[in-house]
């Protein structure tokens, strides 16, 4: 209220002057002030002249009283322990300092906290140089973590040395799995029967023997445990094969080359026949055709043997011709209707034979002349008997005709399996067509009768010349499937061994994982078997595959149950609450872990991953419709506010000052109550408004602080003046001189009049002055109340000054030192509230007494600093 009060107590007005004790206070104080300086001049020489003394320097900042002495001596404390030894004691006095501490202190944790993870860094890569079953992905996860450490010079020296040997391992890892992928592609071009330029057939067995080397060598590698199993089986397998191979092509040589050196006309070709089908197959469909046309042309040199031509049986003796003369007898009458009985059913097939002749029938008509041979009948009447022999005479001539077509039709089906060759037909349909001319010629057997041996051998002849190239692929096919049945089993029983070795113990899950997967495409790559192996091999597998997995199934259960329940936590989650973003980061981390923990079937993985992507997508989704609201919602309230800035801004007040306080007061009030109320608004508008707001609002309080501060001081002059005007006449009483009560009295009254509690008690303290002037008895007595009651006033002014924490001046330092004990025991003592300074202030100025004018200017410096309670 009383802008002068709030002045420090050092200030003094323009117009007072100073007297003699004040004047020697100040010369102290000057004096005390070049003393500091002197202090802290030689503190920063030494602060200067530490040159990195540590303990110095800590010992200079625990003992300087000076802020910038101490700054600058903790620029030369950088170990921990001096560190935290000043942070700690300047926590509470410096904060620079402490500031400054605490930030090297950050610094050097951070450090050390990197250094430590260099070193586990380190200690990681050592292990892994260690590890003989060292992977990619290992080394590739280690410099990824390595990328965000903050390393020194040493150590990143000592990593890049750690990591050239992984290095090496690698590379050396990479060349022995290539060299082992080319030593298998090598075997199998052997056994496709492609040789590499150069090298001949009967070099094939040192180069198998030089790639049976470098296996072995492979295997006794430092790094053979990077090298996949079943590359090393499928090694063993093509190379056992081609070496089988050899053997049956040596064996079948051996033989050719003994028969070769015999005599040919030695040679029984029907037993070479049983000992070279009797020798083992040759899977080379090249080198077998090569053997198989060494082995024709020795066949061809062995002379066939005589055969003896075996007497024809003597003809059948018939003893009744159908048409005959029997010899005359007696049948009865049952016998003779059986023979009619007989007679007529003869003829019925005579009849079909007759009508299957009609139509072109011929091989239908033969066999009912099969059955009408067969047939017993009684006699037959001279038609009956021409009518066979007529008929049987058309079958003649039917059955020459038909014989003589149907040997037409059997050169044509020569010519055309003779052809075969030449249209490069694929196998499957080659097979079909020599099927189906073979079909076709038994059907003309039935037909047409039997071919003639010649035409029959050629027949054949051709056929099998034709079929070899399909015979000998079904062969291979044969083979291959044999082969890798064999390939089936060896894997089953890998599988098998791989289960027992798991039994018992917790498995790596993501190992087994990768090995159930590498186990089902291999076996899926393994080529035709035969369908009855087929299926007892399958049942086989995926029994053994059941039982080395049930316990990856059971962990894939488990794992999919925590997928579930992200998904679920991540459905469950509010869009809107303000940590829904970080629990959905947490829960993607989440998955990501699980998912490299363990991965899942590809199709049961790839669905749960669409749920929870789903969900998650919902919520940014909600989010993202919610932010857009907000957004409109923050921008209607930022329009809000800017109305009630413009309001603020061009508010204009009339009338007196109360009306215009008034005015004042209720303006802000709502103006702020209309602010609060309209919510938030864009962030990037928001400091811009809170500016102007508060811009307005300054304009609007300068306006009342102005109104305020004018009545303020008019209010402060009127106290002062009245406080001396009351000062005034005590003074007067006590000296004796005549006192106009009337005058005294328009005096007061031409003052402004005080608020409150002060215009009460201090125009009662000049009434009673002014009553006790107008008798002569109460006037003496009423000086000499003001005389006794001037210490009475200088110690209430004291205790005033110690509550108020204003100077006394030197000259009263022993009273105040007293007068400070008092107090400190008095409110220590009594159990009642203290008086405000206001009360105590308005206290002394309601006491009658005497002041001399040092005592007035203290009263008046006591204004000063409780004027802002003096209301």
């Amino acid at each position: 209220m009383f802008e002068f009060l709030f002045k420090r107590p050092g200030d003094k007005p323009s117009d007072q002057q100073a007297n003699p004790e004040q004047a020697a206070a100040s010369a102290a104080t000057a004096a005390n002030a070049e003393q500091t300086a002197a202090r802290r001049a030689a503190q920063l020489e030494r602060a200067k002249a530490l040159g990195g003394d540590e303990t110095g320097a800590v010992d200079l900042i625990l003992q300087s009283e000076f802020a910038d002495v101490r700054l600058a001596a903790a620029e030369h404390v950088n170990s921990q322990a001096m560190l935290e030894k000043v942070q700690q004691a300047m926590r509470n006095t410096d904060r620079r300092v402490a500031k400054l501490m605490q930030g090297r202190l950050d610094a050097l944790r951070h450090q050390q906290a990197e250094q430590r993870q260099a070193e586990a860094a380190i200690a990681s890569a050592r292990k892994l140089a260690q590890d003989d079953k060292l992977t990619p992905n290992l080394v590739a996860e280690l410099d990824r973590m390595w990328k965000v450490i903050a390393a020194g010079p040493a150590l990143t020296e000592e990593f890049d040395a750690v990591r050239a040997t992984l290095a090496k391992r690698l590379e050396d890892q990479m060349a022995l799995q290539r060299a082992a992928l080319d030593a298998l592609a090598a075997v199998r071009r052997i056994a496709a029967g492609q040789l590499p330029e150069g090298v001949t057939a009967d070099a094939v067995p040192a180069l198998l023997d030089e790639l049976a080397a470098g296996h072995a060598a492979r295997q006794a590698s430092p790094e053979k445990e990077s090298l996949p199993r079943h590359l090393l089986a499928d090694f063993d397998t093509a190379l056992a094969g081609v070496r089988a191979g050899q053997e049956t092509v040596a064996a079948r040589r051996a033989a050719l080359a003994g028969w070769q050196a015999q005599d040919a006309a030695t040679l029984n070709a029907d037993e070479l026949k049983r000992s070279w089908n009797a020798l083992p197959k040759v899977a080379d469909a090249v080198a077998a055709q090569a053997l198989q046309q060494e082995f024709d042309a020795l066949l061809a040199a062995v002379p066939a043997p005589v055969r003896v031509k075996e007497e024809a049986p003597p003809p059948k003796v018939q003893h009744q011709e159908h048409g005959g003369k029997p010899e005359a007898r007696k049948e009865s009458p049952a016998a003779q209707e059986a023979n009619r009985e007989a007679n007529r059913h003869f003829m019925a097939i005579v009849d079909q034979m007759e009508a299957a002749l009609n139509q072109g029938q011929l091989h239908i008509a033969a066999d009912h002349d099969k059955v009408l041979k067969e047939t017993r009948t009684g006699r037959l009447t001279q038609a009956q008997a021409d009518r066979l022999a007529h008929v049987r005479a058309e079958l003649k001539r039917l059955g020459d005709w038909a014989r003589w077509g149907g040997n037409v039709s059997r050169e044509e089906l020569v010519k055309a399996v003779e052809e075969l060759p030449a249209q490069k037909l694929s196998m499957p349909e080659l097979a079909k067509k020599v099927g189906s001319m073979r079909e076709r010629w038994k059907a003309l057997d039935g037909v047409s009768g039997a071919a003639p041996k010649s035409l029959w051998e050629r027949f054949d002849a051709a056929c099998t010349a034709a079929y070899a190239p399909a015979a000998a692929h079904f062969k291979h096919l044969a083979d291959e499937r044999h082969t890798n049945a064999a390939k089936a089993e060896a894997m089953i029983s890998e599988v098998e061994k791989m289960a027992a070795e798991l039994a018992g113990e917790v498995p790596n899950f993501k190992a087994l994982a990768a090995a159930a997967q590498r186990l089902r495409q291999a076996w899926g790559r393994l080529g035709a078997i035969d369908r009855k192996e087929k299926k007892k091999l399958d049942a086989a597998f995926d029994q053994a595959m059941a039982k080395m997995t049930g316990p990856l199934e059971e962990q894939r259960r488990i794992e999919v149950a925590r997928r579930e329940q992200l998904i679920a936590e991540t459905e469950k989650l509010a869009p809107t609450d303000r940590h829904t973003l970080d629990t959905v980061r947490h829960l993607q981390e989440q998955w990501q872990e699980y998912a490299r923990a363990l991965p899942l079937e590809r199709k049961q993985e790839q669905a749960l991953w669409q749920r929870f992507r789903a969900a998650c997508d919902a919520i940014f989704a909600a989010r993202k419709e919610s932010a857009h609201a907000a957004d409109s919602e923050r921008k209607a309230h930022l329009h809000v506010r800017e109305d009630i800035c413009a309001q603020l801004e061009n508010a204009t007040f009339t009338g007196d000052d109360k009306a215009q306080l008034a005015a004042i007061t209720k303006a802000l009030r709502d103006a702020a109550q209309a602010w609060h109320a309209s919510g938030h608004v864009p962030r990037a508008s928001e400091g811009k408004i809170e500016a102007r707001y508060k811009a307005a609002t300054a304009a609007v309080q300068a306006q009342a602080d102005a109104i305020r501060k004018r009545a303020g001081a008019a209010q402060a002059n009127a106290l002062r003046d009245k406080l001396r005007l009351t000062q005034a006449l005590e003074s007067a009483i006590t000296t004796g001189e005549t006192i106009d009560g009337a005058d005294w009295e328009s005096r007061w009254k031409a003052l402004p009049a005080l608020p409150g509690e002060y215009e009460r008690v201090l125009h009662g303290r000049f009434a009673a002055g002014i009553a006790a002037a107008a008798e002569s008895g109460k006037r003496s007595a009423y000086a000499a109340r003001l005389e006794q009651a001037r210490a009475t006033l200088l110690s209430e002014v004291l205790r005033l000054e110690i509550v108020a924490g204003v100077d006394s001046g030197a000259e009263f330092a022993r009273d105040r030192l007293k007068m400070q004990v008092e107090v400190l025991q008095s409110s220590l003592k009594s159990g009642q509230k203290p008086m405000t300074q206001a009360a105590q202030f308005l206290q002394l100025c309601a006491m009658p007494a005497l002041a001399d004018a040092r005592t007035a200017s203290r009263i008046e410096q006591l204004f000063r600093r409780i004027g802002a309670d003096a209301k």
